[in-house]
C-alpha cells in the first residue's frame, strides 16, 4: 500500500474509533457536544497513527491497540483546548475553526478539557490487552501528560515568555511540551505489541527525533506558513515574545536541523523489516505545510 493510502486508512480508523468514544460520553448540558467538537475537529492524527504503526511494526494487532491510540489523542485534544484559553495562548482558531472556548465559553471549555483528560484513562483501561500491558500503558501516558512531561513543558513555556532563552532551554521546553507525547505514542504502540525493551527504546528514540523536528518545523511555519492552510494565525510566537528555534538560529539553519533529525530518526528503525511507512512518515512531517 502506498504511504498516502496507508496514512489515510489509519486516520480513518482513528476517526471511527474516536467517534465511537464520543457516543459513549454522558450528555450533561453541552459537555458532550463541546468534548466532541474539539475531539472530532480533524487534525493530522499523527500521534494515534504512530501508536498503531509502531504496534504493527513489532508484530502486534492494531485493533487491541486502538484504545491506547484514542486515549492518547484525547489527552492531546484536552491540551489543545486548555492551550487555547485566554489565560494561556489566547487563540481564536484551531484547525481552521473557532476554538472551544470561543464556541462554548471558557468555563465549559475547561470542563471539556478536564472531561477528555479523565475519560482518556477510562478508555485506555478498557483495552483488550494483558493487565501488565494496560498498567504499563497507563503509567506511560500519565507520565508523558503530567508534570514530568507536557504540563511541565507548558509551565516552562509560560515562564519563558518575554525572555531570551538559549538553545538548550528551548530544547528542554519542547522536549517536555511536545516531545513527551510523541515519544509516548511510540512507546504505547510498542507496549501494545508486546515488544522487547530494545524495540521499544528504538521506537522511542525515533519518536524523540521526529518530535523535535516537528516542533522546529512548527516554528518555521509560524514565520513562513500560510494562515489559511495552517488553520491558525501565523506570527503568534513573535507576538507573544516566545523564544523559538527560528528566532535563535534562523530559518535556513532550522531547515538543516529538521533534515538531520529526520535522517537520525529513520536510522533508528531501518534495522526493522516493515519500517518503510514510519520512515516515510518522518520525511513527510519534515516537509509539511500545515
Amino acid at each position: 500500500m502506498e504511504f498516502s493510502q496507508q496514512l489515510a486508512a489509519g486516520q480513518a480508523r482513528i476517526e471511527e474509533a474516536l467517534a465511537a468514544c464520543v457516543q459513549r460520553f454522558p450528555a450533561h448540558g453541552q459537555l458532550k457536544e463541546a468534548m466532541g467538537y474539539s475531539l472530532l475537529s480533524g487534525g493530522k492524527r499523527i500521534r494515534p497513527v504512530l501508536v498503531l504503526e509502531v504496534c504493527r511494526l513489532f508484530g502486534g494487532e492494531m485493533e487491541p491497540a486502538l484504545p491506547f491510540a484514542c486515549a492518547l489523542e484525547m489527552v492531546h485534544t484536552y491540551s489543545l483546548i486548555h492551550d487555547d484559553l485566554p489565560c494561556m495562548d489566547d487563540d481564536d482558531l484551531r484547525r481552521g475553526k473557532p476554538t472551544c472556548h470561543k464556541v462554548y465559553g471558557e468555563a465549559l471549555a475547561v470542563l471539556a478539557g478536564d472531561g477528555l483528560l479523565t475519560e482518556a484513562f477510562a478508555v485506555l483501561s478498557g483495552a483488550e490487552l494483558s493487565p501488565e500491558q494496560v498498567c504499563r500503558g497507563t503509567a506511560c501516558l500519565a507520565k508523558a501528560a503530567g508534570p514530568a512531561g507536557m504540563v511541565g513543558g507548558q509551565v516552562l513555556d509560560l515562564l519563558g515568555e518575554g525572555k531570551a532563552l538559549d538553545y538548550q532551554e528551548i530544547i528542554a521546553i519542547e522536549s517536555l511540551k511536545t516531545g513527551c507525547m510523541i515519544e509516548a505514542a511510540a512507546r504505547l504502540g510498542a507496549i501494545a505489541a508486546g515488544s522487547t525493551q530494545a524495540q521499544e527504546d528504538a521506537a522511542a528514540a525515533y519518536a524523540r527525533k521526529i518530535g523535535l523536528a516537528f516542533q522546529i518545523r512548527d516554528d518555521v511555519l509560524d514565520v513562513m506558513g500560510d494562515e489559511v492552510e495552517l488553520g491558525k494565525p501565523i506570527g503568534s510566537d513573535q507576538e507573544k515574545e516566545k523564544s523559538t528555534f527560528v528566532a535563535l538560529k534562523g530559518v535556513e539553519a532550522c531547515q538543516g536541523l529538521i533534515q538531520s533529525l529526520t535522517q537520525e530518526a529513520v536510522e533508528q528503525l531501518q534495522p526493522y523489516p516493515g519500517s518503510e511507512f514510519l520512515c516515510s512518515l518522518a520525511r513527510q512531517l519534515a516537509s509539511r505545510t500545515k
